[in-house]
């Protein structure tokens, strides 16, 4: 599977359960996609971004 085709997978399981994923976090997934980020780049942002204090 490359990784458009998971990505697009992963996003319709996130639909079904009728939750939308941000626009930050479709941006990041293009950014894989494209070789711009790496999947630990996009799991290092998400954990200081929803960091619990």
């Amino acid at each position: 599977m490359n990784k458009e085709k998971a990505w697009n997978y992963a996003f319709g399981l996130i639909k079904v359960d009728g939750l939308k994923p941000t626009d930050d976090f479709v941006e990041m997934a293009k950014k894989e996609i494209c070789g711009e980020l790496t999947l630990a780049d996009i799991e290092k942002s998400l954990n200081v971004k929803y960091k619990m204090k």
